[in-house]
């Protein structure tokens, strides 16, 4: 018997608790969230293994199991949580501004042109159109809001 067999052995199921707190120290050292599922799934089967006595061939199908559907749950949960938190138009100010009817102030030709939102002068791409038209904000290019004509029944 190994070293490592016989302190296995020893240890029993706090083997399996030794093995949850080194991966969620992993966890902490690692990105993505991995190691958590993996280190929460060990610390419930050393709990489990307390309380019934399992063969090590048990409790590593139990350990594999849990982590499985820990790690399929927790990306669901996480996914969903992330989605709900923050504001995605963060980091893309102009994604704000698609659907807005606008004014032109000053005519767009040759499909560029400024438009003046709020304290921000944007760079504009869309047909030719007047000064005084109103537009409708439809998509973001890089750093430019593409637009085109409105109905004149929109709301700027």
């Amino acid at each position: 018997m190994s070293i490592v067999e016989r302190l296995i052995a020893e240890l029993g199921p706090w083997s399996w608790w030794i093995l949850g707190l080194l991966l969620l120290g992993l966890e902490i050292l690692a990105p993505g969230t991995i190691f958590l599922w993996f280190g929460i799934s060990a610390i419930l089967v050393g709990t489990l293994a307390l309380f019934v006595d399992l063969s090590w061939q048990t409790a590593l199908v139990i350990f594999l199991i849990l982590s499985f559907v820990s790690l399929i749950v927790g990306r669901r949960l996480m996914a969903k949580l992330s989605s709900e938190a923050g504001d995605p138009g963060l980091n893309r100010r102009g994604s704000r501004y698609i659907g807005r009817v606008f004014v032109l102030e000053t005519p767009l030709s040759q499909g560029a042109g400024k438009l003046s939102v709020d304290d921000t002068v944007w760079r504009i791409t869309g047909p030719d159109l007047s000064a005084g038209t109103k537009i409708r904000v439809t998509e973001i290019d890089g750093a430019r809001l593409v637009v085109e004509a409105a109905d004149e029944t929109a709301e700027a």
